[in-house]
C-alpha cells in the first residue's frame, strides 16, 4: 500500500470505529470530527472494538480507496490522545510499525533533520503511548 513515498499526513483515529461503514461513513466522520479536506492526499486510519481490524481511507486522484487489514491472531496497538482530540497525527513510519504490530514504545528514533515548512503546527504523536 505505502510502497511510495507518501507527501500526504496520516491521521489515526483515537476512538473504536464500527468498520460496517464504507466510504462515505467513514468520511463523514473526518469531516465532522477533523473539519479536515479529505483530497489533500492524507490518509485516515480507523480501528474497530477489539483492535483486530483497521481500515485507511484516502483519496487517489479521482475517488476515495479503502485498504483493510484483519488479524488473525493479536490486535494493533491504539494510539493514546493526551487530550480530547479524535484523531491524533503519525508520520508514515509510524504507521507501518502500528500495521506490523512493532510495539513502538520500545523503538528510540535517532534525531533526524525536519523543514521548518513542514512543522504545520500539529503535534507528532507516538502510535502507541499508553
Amino acid at each position: 500500500m505505502l510502497n511510495r513515498p507518501w507527501n500526504g499526513r496520516v491521521f489515526v483515529a483515537t476512538k473504536t470505529t464500527d468498520l460496517r461503514k464504507s466510504y462515505d461513513g467513514l468520511a463523514a466522520l473526518v469531516e465532522g470530527h477533523l473539519g479536515h479536506p479529505l483530497r489533500g492526499g492524507d490518509l485516515f486510519v480507523f480501528l474497530n472494538r477489539r483492535a483486530t481490524q483497521v481500515r485507511v481511507l484516502y483519496w487517489d486522484r479521482d475517488g476515495f480507496c479503502i485498504w483493510m487489514k484483519r488479524l488473525e491472531a493479536g490486535t494493533f496497538r491504539r494510539g493514546a490522545a493526551t487530550d480530547e482530540r479524535e484523531f491524533i497525527e503519525l508520520d508514515v513510519g509510524a504507521l507501518m510499525m502500528l500495521l506490523e504490530g512493532i510495539d513502538a514504545p520500545v523503538v528510540k528514533r535517532r534525531k533526524r533533520y525536519r523543514d521548518a515548512a513542514d512543522e504545520r503546527g500539529i503535534t507528532v504523536v507516538h502510535p502507541c503511548v499508553g
